[in-house]
């Protein structure tokens, strides 16, 4: 199969938020906790203000998208370059296992490096086992658990 990985563009719209609302839907926020438009909306503005340090790329054939990558730039207090976080991958159901999900973040390991990044990381539900099939063959686990406490 081929595709193409590429920016993401104003008139992707459409598109970008049914994958969006799919990557949303997996991670258990459809329904009655599907998120609130506006975060949707705020995210997707934030990927074309130049002020932003928030950037999408995505995976499209024959004119569709069928897959995206977030990511964001941040400082660090154990290096002096930037690093780069990878906060939302999804591919669409119907191709996954098909290379999409490699090439994008291959192609966030590119961007990234461009601009002077050090390091790409992310993270998944452990209970992910066909993602981190993958990840473990394109990066290093971390040994770090995730705490969080929504305020």
């Amino acid at each position: 199969m081929e595709f193409t990985i590429r920016n993401l563009y104003q008139e992707d719209f459409e598109q970008w938020l049914a994958l969006w609302e799919g990557y949303n839907e997996f991670y258990g926020r459809g329904g009655d906790k599907m998120l609130d438009p506006l975060i949707s909306r705020t995210t997707w503005t934030r990927f074309f203000d130049v002020y932003e340090p928030v950037h999408a790329l995505v995976a499209e054939t024959n004119g569709r998208l069928i897959g995206l990558s977030h990511f964001l730039y941040h400082r660090s207090t154990i290096t002096v370059e930037p690093s780069c976080y990878l906060q939302d991958l999804f591919v669409s159901q119907e191709y996954r296992g098909s290379g999409v999900a490699r090439k994008l973040i291959e192609a966030v390991y590119n961007v990234a490096k461009e601009n002077g990044c050090s390091r790409v990381y992310w993270q998944t539900q452990e209970t992910n086992h066909t993602a981190r099939r993958l990840y473990d063959k394109l990066a290093e686990r971390s040994g770090f658990i995730v705490y969080r406490k929504l305020l």
